[in-house]
């Protein structure tokens, strides 16, 4: 799958050691991010709130879902390492031999590697988390050369496994959502979708306003025609020859945006995303910080996206669960 500008490939998501645990032998540990509070909702949210946090499924209301998938939502692994557990033979489903395309649903008991696993069911509610990633931090799970990641920054989800929409690269700071519905997060990933993606971008340099014609008309990448919808300036020069722009784009192609300005020679110095989607970077929401949505803020999102509130794809006249 494409990915964001400045984000890294999916093959550079691994797993990351648990929220709260010592890193590697001679590492630092790693200083929690805060949480952003806010005042207090209304009543009526308050109560919506309530509501749908007590809402679940049945479990005949539950549909079953390829294995390896079932696997890595319930945090053993990821959908790539669950594939080779089962293409080894080390994956059991109702004590037989599983096999790739193989679906499990609540009533199927499950082993790896010799260990009943307890699988995690989309039965409410998903999480959502907007963190303020800072540059220096990285999106993955693993990383040889030892720089902190996100994962290790925020929370742990102790009944799922959290993924980043949209992954930004070691120097793209600004809006990452977290999310423990992995539907939710292909939707809003997925080309197709064309959800906007919105950057603060300080160029060194100027951008006439014939170059940002040019930009959203489309140019020729190295990879393909790339476009801004939109790109506007904000504000005046800083620090002399350092301009500030806000780009919307439709696309996650690596370091688009970067190489977008390097095309017509300009050089980006800052890059900082500052909405995804619906979601914007909350002015409060300072760096390291993160803000978990409540239920109602996570329903009208799940909402938004066409999605049930447990992340399944909406059908014509379907009601919400």
């Amino acid at each position: 799958m494409p990915v964001a500008d400045g984000e890294q490939s999916p093959r550079e998501q691994r797993r990351a050691p648990a929220a709260g645990k010592p890193r590697a032998e001679g590492k630092s540990l790693v200083i929690k991010a805060k949480k952003l509070r806010l005042r207090s909702p209304s009543q009526d949210v308050k109560e919506k709130s309530k509501r749908l946090r007590e809402v679940r499924l049945d479990k005949e209301q539950i549909e079953p879902v390829r294995l390896q998938k079932a696997l890595s939502a319930s945090g053993v692994g990821s959908r790539r390492e669950m594939e080779e557990w089962i293409e080894a033979g080390l994956v059991l489903v109702n004590g037989k031999k599983a096999s790739l395309g193989d679906r499990v649903g609540p009533e199927d008991r499950v082993t790896a590697k010799g260990d009943v696993i307890k699988l995690k069911w989309a039965d409410r509610l998903p999480r959502i988390i907007m963190y303020h990633k800072q540059e220096g931090e990285i999106v993955s799970r693993d990383d040889p050369e030892g720089r902190v990641s996100v994962f290790e920054r925020l929370p742990q989800a102790k009944s799922s496994r959290w993924v980043a929409v949209g992954r930004l690269d070691v120097n793209t700071s600004g809006l990452l959502l977290i999310t423990t519905s992995g539907e939710l997060a292909n939707r809003m990933m997925h080309p197709s979708f064309e959800v906007e993606r919105e950057y603060a971008v300080r160029v060194l340099g100027e951008l006439t306003p014939e170059v940002a014609k040019e930009m959203t008309a489309g140019v020729e990448l190295e990879d393909g025609p790339a476009a801004f919808q939109r790109v506007f300036q904000r504000g005046g020069a800083e620090e002399g020859a350092n301009q500030w722009y806000n780009v919307v784009i439709k696309e996650g192609r690596n370091r688009e945006v970067r190489r977008m300005f390097e095309h017509f020679g300009l050089t980006v110095s800052r890059l900082i995303r500052v909405r995804f989607g619906n979601l914007g970077l909350p002015p409060r929401l300072k760096r390291g910080q993160f803000y978990e949505l409540n239920e109602a803020e996570v329903a009208a999102v799940m909402k938004w996206s066409d999605l049930t509130m447990t992340g399944r794809k909406k059908t014509r006249g379907s009601k919400a669960e």
